[in-house]
């Protein structure tokens, strides 16, 4: 018993640590102070009102969205071959390419940005734009490789040999029975590495260009110049929207339908 409620008291203390700092910065939004300050003084909206009054919050909020659907769709569409790959055709080098596609997760997110704008801008001389995508795929990549790859690792492929015998082609079976098995995996990986790309900042700040900015990189720009709780205000909303599409994804596309 004692253990037990060791534990349960360890949880809550994390559990606190985790979300007070999501409290404080809800609270802040809402304060009239033109500084970001608590506890706040007085009770206001304007805050969240100026937030869609900024131009720039605007287009780079699209941008974010459009760039990190992107890159995650192609990030879907090399990796879930790739982890297929990984997990059906064991060889001596399999441990080897897993450790190459894992690499920029555990590479310094400043490393990986400055190696991307290395190769990305000075070498391949791409537009903002392409350059900031391919930049965002490499970096939702490793996700969706690593999601995926604990699906197909849980998965017996004995089921897809039956279909090969009863007359599916090998891209018929991938397609009709091991897909359809992994769903949950390649749903939870969507939002892992779409979450990622979205909230990135090294990369984005070194991809960036004049008049191609993600939110995350024109944030961090407002908050150098300005320190008022419009930054608060801008966060609840990135907050409730991701509280609200993570929720409309488990009751439509989620375990529960999965199952």
């Amino acid at each position: 018993m004692r253990k037990q409620r060791g534990l349960s008291i360890f949880v809550l203390l994390v559990f606190i640590f985790l979300c007070l700092p999501l409290i404080i910065v809800t609270v802040t939004a809402f304060g009239e102070n033109p500084s970001i300050q608590f506890p706040i003084e007085g009770f206001t909206f304007d805050w969240f009102k100026k937030v869609f009054e900024i131009s720039s919050f605007i287009d780079s909020f699209f941008l974010s969205l459009q760039i990190s659907f992107l890159a995650t769709i192609l990030a879907l569409a090399v990796g879930v071959p790739a982890a297929y790959a990984l997990a059906r055709y064991r060889t001596p080098k399999t441990a080897w390419l897993k450790s190459f596609f894992l690499s920029p997760t555990v590479i310094p997110g400043v490393v990986v940005g400055y190696a991307l704008f290395q190769f990305i801008v000075v070498q391949l001389n791409l537009p903002i734009y392409q350059g900031l995508l391919l930049g965002h795929f490499l970096i939702s990549l490793p996700y969706v490789i690593r999601v995926v790859g604990s699906s197909l690792e849980q998965l017996d492929f004995s089921i897809e040999e039956v279909a090969w015998t009863l007359g599916c082609t090998k891209v018929k079976a991938f397609i009709r029975v091991v897909l359809p098995n992994i769903t949950s995996g390649i749903f939870a990986s969507f939002m892992l590495a779409f979450i990622n790309s979205f909230n990135n900042i090294p990369v984005s700040q070194f991809l960036s260009g004049p008049g191609v900015s993600t939110l995350p990189t024109t944030l961090m720009n407002y908050i150098e110049y300005n320190y008022d709780p419009t930054v608060s205000a801008l966060s609840v909303l990135l907050m409730l929207g991701t509280i609200v599409l993570m929720y409309l994804i488990e009751k439509t596309l989620g375990l529960a339908s999965v199952a």
